[in-house]
């Protein structure tokens, strides 16, 4: 480096490369430095007007000279559409579920609230979509977006499920089946023919899945004719729901349980009639059963629970 203090006409700072590379003295551009200027003052004004420190609520380096803040602008957003949904919301508190089918304008409403309850409560263990969720070879949850339902698939019965929450139970039968009998159940059930074999009346199961083995709704007790499975519908798989059951209290039983979100206290009415609506509306109900609904309500997605069946 060279030890010139000047390149040319001009100072530099004494760093000068090659002779003909060097580190000026040069002053910036005036409008340069004018925006370097105007920058400053304008952070200082920018700081004083807007919360910057948060000291205290009081001081005004917290709230700033203009007073703003970010929660009281999402407050007065948040009153502009909670007067554009009180016309929904006030008709809401004193309908049920049927009658909340019944009216276009408040389906569509409640349809596109209760996606948002439906993400935050359901879908954690239903899935996006109410599309269900596995744990290896079972549904954690059961599929909500198809027609099969194990308590029944009315808007009244879907708002019971949510409401109320469903804990079917199935006995277990390790003691009351030999390993042939065993094998031969699971067997006539994986083919969907349950009643092919005696033991389906023999043993009882008849008692929870019907005669025709088709289940029924008062007990949320699986159809075992059709090819909707709750849990692991290999021949080893029914063996294994058969043989322990389902909240048995057996520790190898299968485990399938829905909260009853009324009691939890963390859904309104108003919510739970909602999130009724949005599940019906994924294609589980028929339309004539909304007139048929009663006029109250309780949620239930057709599966929340757990089955009565002996291997579904």
């Amino acid at each position: 480096m060279s030890d010139k203090h000047s390149a040319g006409e001009v100072p530099t700072t004494g760093h000068v490369w090659d002779d003909d590379l060097g580190d000026f003295t040069n002053q910036p551009p005036k409008w340069w430095m004018l925006g370097l200027t105007a920058s400053a003052l304008w952070c200082v004004a920018y700081a004083l007007y807007y919360p910057m420190i948060p000291v205290s609520s009081s001081s005004i380096f917290s709230k700033g000279l203009g007073g703003w803040t970010a929660i009281s602008e999402m407050e007065a957003d948040k009153s502009k559409v909670d007067v554009v949904r009180s016309k929904f919301e006030n008709k809401l508190k004193d309908m049920t579920p049927a009658a909340i089918l019944a009216d276009r304008e408040l389906t569509e409403y409640v349809t596109r609230s209760g996606k948002v309850l439906f993400g935050d409560n359901c879908a954690p263990c239903h899935g996006p979509n109410g599309v269900g969720t596995k744990d290896k070879n079972a549904l954690f949850a059961p599929i909500l977006n198809d027609d099969d339902w194990l308590y029944g698939g009315k808007i009244d019965d879907i708002h019971t499920s949510i409401a109320g929450g469903r804990k079917g139970v199935m006995i277990a039968n390790k003691d009351l089946l030999s390993e042939a009998e065993l094998d031969t159940l699971a067997k006539a059930v994986a083919a969907g023919k349950p009643t092919s074999t005696p033991l389906f009346t023999e043993k009882g199961c008849v008692a929870c899945h019907g005669p025709d083995g088709k289940g029924m709704a008062a007990m949320g007790s699986a159809n075992l004719t059709d090819s909707v499975w709750r849990f692991d519908n290999s021949v080893e798989g029914i063996k294994q729901t058969i043989r322990y059951g389902v909240n048995s209290g057996d520790p190898k039983a299968r485990i399938a349980v829905m909260p009853a979100f009324k009691a939890a206290g963390k859904l309104s009415d108003v919510e739970l009639k909602k999130l009724a609506v949005y599940v019906y509306k994924f294609g589980g109900g028929k339309p004539d059963q909304v007139a048929e609904a009663p006029a109250a309500a309780a949620p239930a997605a057709a599966t929340p629970v757990a089955e009565a069946p002996a291997a579904k």
